[in-house]
């Protein structure tokens, strides 16, 4: 099964959605921003994205310039800031089994079909 975590608001995100769609009929769709990610859950997701906290930061997102940008946190005091900011991540998120992807652009999702 693929899991996609997705917000429906973002076009990036809804065009990851319909790729997957797409390709198969057997996904879930987690809206992240409805279905909050916990530090653990964070932490799975971001090793098998093999990325670090910050590396999947929207750093465009005004609370990211406002409160973040120019300052140096810890992978763990990243993970806090994501989860308590969950618009700061970046998306769709696409995962299967072990290994977990950012769709951007979205032919990078190819290679889970």
């Amino acid at each position: 099964m693929i899991e996609i975590y997705h917000n429906p608001r973002c076009s990036k995100s809804r065009a990851g959605l319909q790729f997957v769609k797409d390709h198969t009929d057997d996904y879930k769709v987690i809206e992240y921003l409805k279905e909050p990610l916990d530090e653990e859950k964070l932490k799975v997701l971001l090793m098998k994205l093999n990325q670090k906290p910050h590396d999947i930061v929207r750093t465009q997102e005004a609370i990211y310039k406002s409160n973040y940008k120019g300052k140096n946190f810890t992978d763990d005091e990243w993970v806090k800031i994501l989860v308590e900011n969950h618009k700061l991540i970046k998306r769709p998120i696409v995962v299967k089994g072990n290994k977990a992807i950012w769709g951007v652009p979205v032919e990078t999702l190819s290679e889970f079909f």
